[in-house]
């Protein structure tokens, strides 16, 4: 009895941070590089990054998630392990439960291509399909106008870096404004960007850069892996597993 209400809590506790965690862009799991975010790569259409995603709320709080980063011309590849991030009140012992059920890393995969957003947990041998938000996006640099203005130098990291505030229009006309560090050394490259109104910003910052292409499999999902439509339905269905069955699978979305 005692296990089964320790996996009761800690899925109830997973699925309110899978929530929590959509405050890292518009889908859960991590930062969101719709059509309009890749335009402030520039040139950089390919690369690897380690990455640190902070969002900052009114209350002052700030919220990390670090992860490995994989851009390859619009598609993206974030993993992260849950227990690495900050600012998000989790007791020490969700996290062990977290890491003995399988649920502590997530790998976000972003296809525009495809219109789809994968949410994969390696630990469940599962992912969540979804369809992406900004579907209607495109990588077509004639659907997007971008304005830039330079508004100082900084030294960011070691990286001598020309900071700008960048607009993105996109053929809506919604425009999209960012805070970008440019370093000089990498080409150009922001190796940091804040986007988002003051209070709620959100702000990515970019170490260990690599310009070279990333292997095709980073965007797949692997075959055996058991496809959900979303995360509740995988959560409980996992839970049930973990406790030996002897209940009826939850009704769909």
């Amino acid at each position: 009895m005692k296990k089964h209400f320790s996996i009761i809590i800690t899925t109830v506790f997973c699925l309110g941070l899978t929530s929590a965690l959509a405050q890292f862009g518009r889908t859960p799991g991590g930062p969101k590089f719709d059509g309009a975010t890749a335009k402030l790569f520039g040139e950089h259409s390919t690369f690897t990054a380690t990455l640190e995603f902070q969002t900052s709320q009114m209350s002052g709080e700030i919220s990390s998630m670090p992860g490995k980063l994989f851009f390859d011309d619009g598609k993206s590849r974030f993993e992260m392990n849950l227990a690495e991030a900050k600012g998000m009140k989790m007791p020490p012992s969700a996290i062990e439960h977290m890491k003995a059920m399988g649920m502590d890393t997530m790998i976000s995969i972003s296809r525009p291509d495809q219109k789809l957003v994968r949410i994969v947990y390696p630990g469940l041998h599962s992912y969540v399909e979804m369809t992406a938000e900004d579907a209607a996006a495109t990588n077509d640099s004639s659907d997007y106008k971008i304005e830039t203005t330079e508004l100082g130098k900084e030294t960011l990291d070691g990286h001598y870096c020309v900071k700008n505030r960048v607009t993105v229009t996109d053929k809506e006309g919604t425009k999209h404004e960012s805070l970008v560090w440019n370093a000089t050394d990498l080409k150009n490259f922001p190796v940091k960007i804040v986007t988002g109104e003051p209070g709620h910003e959100g702000t990515m910052l970019f170490k260990q850069i690599s310009f070279e292409k990333p292997a095709a499999g980073n965007f797949e999902t692997p075959a055996d892996f058991t496809k959900y439509d979303n995360v509740q339905t995988l959560m409980q269905m996992e839970m049930m597993k973990k406790m030996g069955g002897g209940m009826a699978p939850p009704p769909g979305p």
